[in-house]
């Protein structure tokens, strides 16, 4: 069984904090219609959807991804870059524990944001920029070694987090949209896309991909490349420079499976 923990928008989603981009409208009514279909893809494709409980003072609390690193049924529980943002941690860490998932944490001084965190077999990425810093990859290399994980520090410093830049295919295959990569021979095997919505995709499973609507080109270089692409519009958290990753933690690895 794979679960993925997602968590609704909140009613002040349109005040979350936008760094990288220019503040422009979000619609709250589109915005939830956008999330009931980001959540119906993960179901129709095998997900079984569970939603951590709401943080209505949190604006960013939809972007759930950024609140925990799941690694081999381990979760690390983030302490978030920005101030705004902690807090937000608690429901996730107390939906993670419900799963029987072992749980560590990330402590002051240091901090860590989920989306900051590409994992690619044993190697785990670490953008280091804004929300990420020296002592929060310095505590996650050390919670990860034990169980084979190797921490890599990569320089992150034209986009919010690491993953807004780039994620990974299931071969491997970094790919990225080259103006938001402050150094693409950090990342191995690196294949760049043509828009940047489509430097995000989630892998659900038979070589389908989770990826923006708003990257067809993307799309269809990923379908030239054997992958069945699956589209959905989340245009109203791309304003807030959210994508299709950080709006669901993947567990794929429960205790006992």
């Amino acid at each position: 069984m794979v679960v993925a923990l997602v968590r609704r928008p909140s009613p002040t989603l349109a005040d979350g904090v936008v760094e990288h981009i220019d503040r422009v409208p979000v619609d709250l009514d589109r915005a939830l219609v956008q999330w009931d279909g980001y959540v119906a893809a993960l179901r129709d494709n095998g997900w079984d959807v569970r939603e951590v409980d709401p943080s209505p003072g949190h604006p960013d609390a939809v972007f759930v991804e950024d609140t925990v690193v799941m690694f081999r049924g381990l979760a690390v529980v983030c302490r978030a870059g920005h101030p705004s943002r902690r807090g937000e941690e608690g429901a996730t860490e107390r939906a993670v524990a419900a799963l029987g998932c072992a749980v560590a944490r990330i402590e002051a001084p240091g901090t860590l944001d989920g989306g900051d965190v590409l994992k690619i077999g044993d190697t785990v990425l670490v953008g280091r920029g804004g929300r990420t810093n020296a002592d929060g990859v310095r505590q996650l290399r050390a919670i990860l070694a034990p169980l084979g994980g190797t921490v890599v520090a990569v320089p992150v410093s034209r986009v919010l987090h690491l993953k807004t830049a780039v994620t990974a295919l299931p071969d491997g295959t970094v790919i990225g949209y080259e103006p938001f990569v402050d150094d693409p021979r950090l990342l191995g095997r690196f294949r760049p896309v043509p828009e940047e919505h489509g430097t995000a995709v989630v892998l659900l499973g038979q070589d389908r991909l989770l990826l923006s609507a708003a990257a067809p080109r993307t799309a269809d270089l990923l379908a030239d490349l054997g992958y069945v692409p699956v589209p959905v519009d989340i245009g109203e958290f791309e304003k807030l420079e959210g994508c299709v990753t950080c709006l669901s933690v993947r567990v794929r690895h429960l205790p006992g499976s």
